[in-house]
């Protein structure tokens, strides 16, 4: 019996998910296990797995929509033709117009949505709707493309490569004699391939898109002075020498609990504006930017504000950790009520950090400048973190975004009190 694979629900939010790629070829076989497609939510991109042995069909192809819950292909026997009655999915039945076939058998059936075939007085011509389409755009009569697919089937990519030829055929005829060679030469513009947006990027860009659309975004900037910080965590590293246990403390984790510090005494810029009414939250759920090979991602500290600087480090590991490693549950990337992203790695000073929705603030966090000032008529060397608050002005205006802003750099200027608050 075919067994479907179906779209997952990953998180309590997800309606629907979006096939990024296919993995396997249609009417390859598979084992039980092996990764077949990648699939995204709005917030997580995931590989699904072939539930049984057996030969792959698809149900769906690569940037489609589907709501969770429903096939986006299957898995059957070598030839099994499946109907509504024969496909099993997690243990319901679901209707399903596509077949499995073998080569042998390719030559005497059709497969619905999948596969088209067209009789001429010349030839039988297969050919996929996908290819099919494109031809019709182009104008590209399908009898002069010859097929490289099963059974001499016509994909997307012979089409393509036909239009490729015939473009340049037509630009050599087109083109003038050289009359200057060397100035048509240094004429010459470089060749741009134009890729499809897809996968995470694709998610990014849909989010900081309606992002600017729906909010009133402004950025304030400041530099905090920790000199005295970079000297707290130069000495912890040589206790840690005598107390392995000791926790490693990184810049980011004393500045997440400063920004949590702040929040609670600033409970408007722990607030969010749902249909033109502000709502303050009780919990400081604090995301954390991490930038990834594949784009960004935003895990979050839930219930930061009841956690120590300790147990706001450990947590914070740990969710790199899994965003990095792909094991990341997507429960753990919902919910963040204040974000962080942190630039400095790349060197970057100030910068305009765009909100991650339903926020109302987003902390950006630059490299680490220094700077010589004169103390008692003698120079010395001060070390400051510039430090960018966007806020939507809708929800909070500039002067308490400031002193926001200006808690958190207060904090990080004296912090001892961060290790025991």
């Amino acid at each position: 019996m075919a067994v479907e694979i179906i779209m997952p629900k990953l998180g309590m939010s997800m309606s629907e998910g979006t096939i990024v790629e296919w993995l396997k070829k249609e009417n390859e076989e598979v084992k039980k296990g092996d990764p077949v497609v990648s699939i995204s939510s709005d917030k997580l991109e995931k590989e699904l797995e072939a539930p049984e042995d057996g030969i792959i069909q698809f149900a769906a192809k690569e940037d489609d929509v589907i709501a969770v819950g429903e096939a986006i292909g299957y898995v059957g026997a070598k030839g099994e033709e499946i109907t509504k009655k024969d496909t099993q999915a997690n243990g319901a039945y679901e209707e399903a117009g596509a077949a499995l076939e073998s080569p042998a058998e390719e030559d005497h059936k059709e497969t619905k949505d999948k596969q088209e075939a067209f009789t001429s007085p010349s030839r039988r011509v297969r050919i996929s709707p996908a290819a099919k389409k494109l031809a019709k755009t182009k104008g590209v009569d399908i009898e002069t493309v010859q097929g490289s697919g099963p059974q001499g089937r016509i994909t997307k990519e012979d089409v393509n490569k036909v239009i490729e030829e015939l473009e340049q055929h037509n630009k050599n005829r087109q083109a003038p004699a050289k009359e200057n060679p060397v100035r048509n030469e240094s004429e010459k513009k470089p060749s741009v391939e134009a890729k499809p947006i897809s996968g995470m990027r694709k998610i990014i860009a849909h989010r900081m898109h309606e992002s600017l659309q729906s909010t009133a975004q402004l950025t304030i900037m400041r530099k905090a002075d920790i000199t005295p910080l970079l000297d707290l965590q130069s000495k912890l590293k040589e206790e840690k020498e005598r107390v392995p246990d000791m926790p490693k403390l990184t810049l980011t984790d004393y500045i997440a609990k400063a920004v949590v510090l702040s929040l609670k005494n600033h409970q408007e810029m722990n607030s969010t504006m749902i249909d033109g009414k502000i709502y303050a939250q009780s919990d400081i759920h604090l995301g954390i930017a991490t930038s990834l090979d594949s784009g960004l991602m935003v895990p979050v500290v839930t219930n930061a504000g009841n956690l120590s600087l300790g147990q706001i480090s450990s947590k914070i590991k740990e969710l790199s950790q899994k965003a990095r490693g792909g094991s990341i549950d997507n429960q753990e990337l919902q919910g963040s009520t204040f974000t962080i992203t942190n630039l400095g790695a790349s060197g970057v000073e100030y910068f305009t950090p765009i909100l991650n929705p339903p926020e109302t603030g987003i902390l950006g966090v630059g490299s680490i400048q220094e700077a010589v000032i004169l103390r008692d008529n003698q120079p010395i060397t001060q070390k400051y973190l510039p430090l960018s608050l966007t806020f939507d002005h809708r929800v909070v205006d500039g002067e308490p975004a400031s002193r926001f802003l200006d808690f958190v750099i207060k904090k990080l200027s004296v912090p001892h009190h961060l290790l025991f608050s």
